[in-house]
């Protein structure tokens, strides 16, 4: 028999059982549209994330550990027998630097992928208003330079909050979650508070609102002037360097070549914030599997109908069996009637997934500030290949339930049918 004979014979058996095989088919396009809105959004949330945090983070941060220590200027030689001598003790308080910032700062803008240097002082503080008390990481930073870092100007909720920083000694740009909770506004007085207990006052300048929740609620900007003196430090001293590259896809390769350039280690903001991109992967796949179940379910579907359709043909079975016609095309026969139910589900089932798709994308609701970024909608990121992925899958899913019942089908015996003992 030829392909097409077997393909004509296979949709007989499915056209004689309408209802079933619409039924079984629309449980295949439920799955598949179910796995295509899953995927959307698994991968939407995760990009929306990932792009957020390019957009308000630098894409290289050189910190202040040095890959290889520096021998301290007062070792007097070595050698066998000689001792060092040093002056003033190391402790674990004094604070890791950078020093001579600006000579590194003049090395890494010689990098050709380099196209913004931001050196900053963070500084983990107390910020009052009144009664009220939250902890606060101030940014000491060059205004100029850190809004091409971060996006600030895009993120202001008083338009002319950095130029007014650049000009305000003792200004503060404070994340609208944090003035939220201090109950604070537009030209607000603060304090900031060190760990020493010493007071600086500060007046807010502007608020901005990035959308990741643990940015806006514990993050401020201030002057580098400013960040260095509640820090206690030098004025050619920052605790770190953030750089923006051409190409954020460089941003590790930079690294690399800052770190052999300045001796001071580097992170890509890959690294830096691997744990946030690894939990929403990792959410991602559980989800995934999850929502595959209900192709196993679809598949089991498959199965019940196939092996209906086993049974009910057993007769037509055994008379083309006694007429010639091989095991393996009775076994292809009901894998076709599978793959023909499997291609009938995804036919429906992708365009179905299209569609809920667009309708969750233009879904809007209240803005939650309580999880890792705010947004007020679902992010989907639908793409061909998660269509051409679930559609393979569940034909896939579909063929495989039927292998069952085919092979129970090949290997009935034509005469023990026709006498009646199957």
């Amino acid at each position: 028999m030829t392909f097409f004979d077997l393909l004509k014979i296979a949709w007989v058996h499915l056209r004689e059982r309408r209802r079933q095989t619409i039924l079984t088919a629309l449980g295949v396009a439920v799955g598949s549209a179910m796995l295509v809105t899953t995927i959307a959004v698994a991968d939407g949330s995760t990009q929306n994330v990932i792009d957020k945090i390019i957009e308000i983070a630098p894409h290289v941060i050189v910190g202040s550990d040095r890959i290889e220590p520096l021998v301290p200027d007062n070792l007097m030689g070595a050698g066998d027998g000689m001792l060092a001598f040093v002056e003033k003790n190391v402790t674990e308080e004094r604070k890791k630097t950078i020093k001579n910032y600006t000579d590194v700062v003049a090395r890494i803008r010689s990098l050709p992928d380099v196209t913004v240097v931001s050196p900053y002082v963070a500084s983990s503080l107390i910020l009052r208003k009144g009664s009220r008390f939250k902890p606060c990481t101030a940014k000491g930073v060059i205004p100029a330079e850190e809004e091409s870092i971060a996006n600030l100007g895009q993120k202001l909720i008083e338009p002319n909050g950095l130029t007014e920083l650049a000009y305000t000694p003792n200004g503060i740009l404070i994340g609208d979650l944090l003035a939220e909770d201090l109950k604070a506004s537009y030209h607000s007085s603060l304090v900031f508070i060190s760990k020493s207990g010493e007071e600086f006052p500060v007046r807010v300048v502007g608020r901005f609102s990035t959308g990741f929740g643990a940015k806006d609620r514990r993050e401020a900007y201030v002057n580098l002037a400013l960040a260095q003196r509640m820090e206690g430090l030098a004025a050619n001293t920052v605790t770190a360097i953030g750089l923006r590259t051409s190409d954020v896809g460089l941003a590790g390769e930079v690294a690399e070549e800052t770190e052999k350039l300045t001796g001071y280690d580097a992170e890509s903001w890959e690294e830096t914030n691997s744990n946030i991109i690894d939990f929403y992967n990792r959410n991602g796949i559980i989800t995934l599997v999850l929502v595959g179940f209900v192709f196993i379910v679809a598949g089991l579907g498959v199965s019940s109908v196939m092996t209906t359709v086993v049974l009910q043909k057993i007769k037509d079975i055994a008379i083309m069996r006694s007429m010639g016609v091989q095991r393996s095309s009775i076994t292809k026969i009901f894998l076709l009637e599978g793959f023909m139910i499997g291609l009938l589900g995804v036919a429906f089932g992708s365009p179905l997934g299209h569609f809920i798709c667009r309708i969750v994308g233009s879904i809007r609701y209240e803005a939650n500030t309580a999880g890792t970024y705010t947004s007020d909608r679902i992010s989907l990121a639908e793409t061909p290949e998660a269509h051409l992925v679930v559609i393979g899958f569940g034909i896939l899913v579909s063929v495989f339930a039927s292998f069952g019942p085919a092979r129970r089908a090949a290997g009935y015996l034509p005469v023990k049918i026709l006498r009646g003992q199957v």
